[in-house]
């Protein structure tokens, strides 16, 4: 099969797409020890092959680190400041109302994939979550759907009908190992029948919320997803990796959650009218509860801030806590998207707002979780050699949403083609 390549450009970055399948992977959750923990087993052969023939290393995933401030960072290629997503969850200024941010309407900037098939790209983009399909499918002329939501697609809303006989398996329950693989093997049958040549697949973190990088079932986890990266490489995709956050252990000795109650301290402390919001909060609280690393704190008029400020920078669990302009400024976010305060834990401890507000008796596990500066650092490979060029971007500070810049610039494919060391990020 004969793949054209194609160029664009995006929010300020120019891409060549080599004249190959194009697959960006993020792995939910994918904390390096994941990967390390498979490798040293022997349980990854595809993607440790793919590591030394290419390029793995680390790279910063965006503040805070969460599954749709992430993603929408990879799919633009932009931090959260410029995409407006911050959160999973805040306060719209404009209503006063909690709200999700799973809607079209809170992106402020085009996806690579829109401009991708704009292009003239086959573009397919697959996620084990519905939630992300909606908002990052925004002006795709392709295909979009959902592991979750598989047996809803069809050709008018979705640019695919029949996934499920596709793929060769009943949609699976996202409460599962199983909804990660299966967007995985949806990739790699739409690169065999001709559907896509331009793909970017976002898995769900359920295993990883579960276990330890070393315990069976999430490396067995691990062998599954190698599985059919090794079928992508066999059909000749160029393929990156990464990660939207990592993944910590947020309990104590005995097991039970290390949670501060931040709007619950706050209140008994200052009064009544402060909100706190934790961005983690989506529909998928089963694995944690909506207890994450990061939180952002509305004030009611007249409080002084900087009281605030200095009496939850002394409180056990705090790691960083930032009054709202420095906060946008030290870690990208759109003031508009945040409270007053925003609040970072420590590495161990998750942030809440009130016992009330969070469900910890549907954990059958420990817990684990994410969101704060602890789970920023995450992996990212590249199938192919880089070039010299990249090789100097990767030693320096490249980001998990440099990954469509890597994969489509940064190979010794875009030299094959006359590419060039001149493109890439502006």
């Amino acid at each position: 099969m004969v793949y054209a390549a194609t160029e664009f450009t995006v929010n300020n970055r120019h891409y060549r797409v080599p004249a190959r399948p194009v697959v960006v992977i993020c792995i939910d959750g994918g904390a390096d020890e994941y990967l390390s923990a498979a490798m040293c087993r022997g349980r990854v052969p595809h993607i440790t092959a793919m590591s030394a023939r290419g390029y793995r290393g680390l790279v910063r995933a965006a503040l805070p680190t969460l599954t749709n401030v992430n993603n929408a960072s990879i799919c633009t290629g932009l931090p959260p400041s410029k995409t407006g997503i911050c959160g999973n969850f805040f306060i719209d200024p404009d209503t006063g109302r909690e709200v999700m941010t799973n809607s079209t309407r809170y992106l402020r900037a085009p996806t690579i994939l829109a401009a991708a098939s704009e292009a003239g790209r086959k573009v397919a983009f697959v996620t084990a979550k519905d939630k992300l399909r909606a908002f990052l499918s925004s002006g795709l002329r392709g295909i979009a759907f959902s592991s979750e939501k598989a047996d809803e697609a069809r050709l008018p809303t979705h640019g695919i009908a029949d996934v499920e006989s596709m793929v060769g398996e009943s949609k699976p329950s996202i409460y599962s190992g199983a909804a990660s693989v299966f967007a995985l093997q949806a990739g790699v049958a739409m690169i065999a029948d001709g559907h896509a040549d331009f793909l970017y697949l976002s898995l769900t973190d359920y295993l990883q919320h579960k276990f330890a990088p070393e315990q069976e079932p999430v490396v067995e986890f691990y062998e599954q997803l190698d599985h059919e990266i090794g079928r992508m490489l066999e059909l000749g995709a160029v393929v990156g990796v990464t990660a939207d956050h990592g993944m910590n252990a947020k309990h104590d000795g005995m097991g039970q959650p290390q949670v501060l109650y931040l709007e619950t301290e706050l209140v008994a402390r200052f009064g009544d009218g402060i909100r706190v919001v934790c961005p983690i909060t989506d529909p998928y609280i089963v694995h944690h509860g909506a207890l994450g690393g990061a939180a952002t704190v509305y004030l009611p008029e007249g409080l002084d801030r900087a009281a605030v400020i200095a009496w939850i920078a002394d409180l056990c669990g705090v790691s960083e806590v930032y009054p709202r302009e420095l906060a946008a400024r030290k870690l990208e976010l759109d003031p508009d998207r945040i409270g007053d305060i925003y609040v970072l834990a420590t590495r161990d401890v998750v942030l809440g707002r009130t016992p009330a507000d969070h469900d910890v008796g549907g954990l059958d596990r420990p817990l684990r979780s994410h969101g704060s500066r602890y789970e920023e650092m995450v992996p990212m490979i590249v199938s192919e050699p880089l070039s010299a060029g990249y090789r100097m971007k990767a030693m320096s500070d490249p980001r998990n949403f440099d990954i469509f810049d890597f994969v489509c610039n940064g190979t010794e494919l875009g030299r094959e083609s006359g590419q060039g060391e001149e493109w890439g990020r502006e």
